[in-house]
């Protein structure tokens, strides 16, 4: 396990605060559960991003290849 020294917004360290408060987590507990779940949803959000970037290459290619049969299918 890491130890870190982290510096929080007044207003983010009251909430964490009372929220694991109410949860009746310890504060390190409740950290690490939101960093995990923010790194999970960045995760979501780069791989959302790269299937858009490959999904735009495929349909470029596939438009490609439907040209190219039409082109065949009017040529016979």
């Amino acid at each position: 396990m890491k130890i870190l020294s982290l510096k929080l917004d007044d207003r983010i360290f009251e909430d964490a605060e009372a929220m694991s408060d109410k949860l009746k987590l310890p504060r390190n507990r409740y950290i690490n559960q939101a960093v995990e779940m923010y790194n999970q949803l960045n995760k979501r959000r780069l791989l959302k991003l790269q299937l858009e970037k490959e999904s735009e290459l495929t349909r470029k290619e596939s438009m490609r290849l439907l040209s190219d049969f039409e082109q065949i299918m009017d040529e016979t």
